[in-house]
């Protein structure tokens, strides 16, 4: 029997009749109609007619073999991937438009001579191909990439049959369209059946699959939730156009570690791997400056020192102004409200302004006392030194919390050259030996950071 389903092609949500605004997304004019086929009939009938291919086994008699990767020329990719791309996988890589999706995957294409890859562009011409891969490739004669101009998966699956890549690059999921359903590229059955051809291909063939995908504005990936569910890793490409920095970040890998972050910058040339980030986060001058606190936070493994910036002045209208750049607006309202009450500052009639150096947005609570730091020397007009750094969660009583994976924070810190941070005095007791030549100040109160640094 036949059954019409409506689908939002925003967010992917599913009702039974037209909507004019989707509940969970809010969008308007979103629902698509679409009918899905179900015959209980035929398929207790294939059920009874199937014999049984496969056994139960138990857990201890299952054999596991190695899984063989393929380096992609990045180191910082291959981490995130779990240690490179591994055969039959299908990987999705999302971000805003102009972030640097497709020079990504088109020089990691580049950088691999010995594997045969073929690029499948529904967006940019073959020319449009070709300059990019000269600006990002001083010399392309001889490398095996393939460059394909097609958005139909019949003709891209014939085209590989004929090919037979190594690798295959999608760019993007939203502009494929099978022949198989009339609806429109980009629709919810266009993406669903699209990426569900592509994963039969990887699976049968043992082809690693990338696809590009789009996002809302809201920065989920655009199209049906089950899209992120049909592929093997999910990565998200992100940072700020106004700087040269990219991230990548793993939300869903089978493969591996979802907490690895990779670094990259771009430049004319293409993107370039920062295997040390802290360097260039930490602005480098002889003059000291209130207002400013070394953070050290981590970033999925990897422990980064990050120069957080404040600014606390006279309020020049009527309502104060709290405005923060990579760094939640409503926490920094929290942390003033603690300085106000336990610390007894005040602040309610104070212009307060917060930025984190590099365009970077940091999630780690453990950069709160940094935080803090920050406003209290902005505020007293008194600079910290420039070798103390900070590590610390601050509670709404003011108490000093402690933060996880605190040796690599010191170890980090001490490789850069600081002689002091601050921490909870609760980190002391999992704390094996101090090897390192910095010194550690523990802490319980917000008071006693105050009375530390600027007393």
């Amino acid at each position: 029997m036949n059954k019409t389903v409506f689908f939002c092609r925003s967010c992917g949500t599913q009702a039974s009749k037209w909507l004019g605004r989707c509940p969970s997304c809010g969008e308007w004019n979103t629902f698509e109609e679409e009918v899905v086929e179900r015959d209980n009939k035929a398929s207790k009938t294939l059920s009874a007619k199937t014999s049984l291919k496969s056994s139960p086994k138990r857990v201890d008699e299952i054999p596991v073999e190695a899984i063989p990767r393929v380096h992609t020329g990045f180191g910082e990719l291959d981490n995130v991937l779990g240690g490179g791309i591994v055969p039959g996988s299908i990987v999705l890589l999302g971000g805003e438009p102009g972030i640097g999706k497709s020079t990504l995957l088109l020089q990691m294409a580049l950088a691999l001579p010995r594997v045969k890859v073929l690029y499948v562009s529904g967006e940019e011409s073959e020319s449009q191909l070709k300059m990019r891969a000269q600006r990002l490739c001083q010399s392309l004669s001889g490398l095996p990439c393939y460059i394909l101009t097609e958005t139909s998966t019949a003709e891209i699956l014939q085209q590989v049959e004929q090919l037979k890549p190594q690798l295959i690059i999608v760019d993007s999921i939203q502009t494929l369209q099978s022949p198989l359903l009339d609806s429109a590229a980009g629709s919810i059955s266009q993406i669903k059946e699209c990426a569900a051809e592509l994963q039969h291909l990887a699976k049968t063939t043992q082809i690693p699959v990338f696809l590009i995908g789009h996002i809302t504005k809201d920065g989920s990936l655009a199209g049906p939730k089950l899209l992120e569910h049909i592929v093997d890793t999910v990565l998200q490409f992100e940072g700020d156009r106004h700087y040269g920095y990219r991230m990548v970040r793993c939300v869903k890998n089978r493969f591996g570690s979802t907490s690895e972050l990779g670094i990259f910058e771009m430049g004319n040339t293409g993107l370039r791997e920062i295997t040390n980030p802290s360097e260039i986060l930490i602005s480098h001058r002889e003059e000291h400056f209130s207002g400013s606190a070394i953070a050290v936070i981590m970033e999925g493994n990897r422990p980064m020192l990050i120069e957080t910036q404040a600014l606390v002045s006279s309020a020049v209208y009527g309502t104060p102004q709290r405005a923060s750049t990579g760094y939640d607006t409503r926490r920094m309202n929290m942390l003033l409200a603690v300085l106000e009450k336990r610390c007894r500052f005040k602040l309610a009639a104070q212009d307060v302004f917060l930025n984190l150096a590099g365009g970077l947005r940091v999630e780690d609570p453990a950069i709160n006392l940094a935080v803090v730091s920050a406003i209290l020397s902005s505020a007293t007009d008194m600079a910290i030194d420039s070798k103390t750094c900070f590590a610390g969660e601050m509670g709404l009583n003011g108490e000093i919390r402690p933060v996880a994976r605190v040796e690599q924070r010191i170890a980090e810190a001490s490789k850069l050259g600081f002689n002091r941070i601050f921490l909870s005095k609760y980190n002391l007791k999992g704390l094996s030996s101090n090897k390192s030549n910095i010194h550690i100040c523990p802490i319980t109160k917000i008071d006693e950071i105050f009375s530390q640094l600027f007393q």
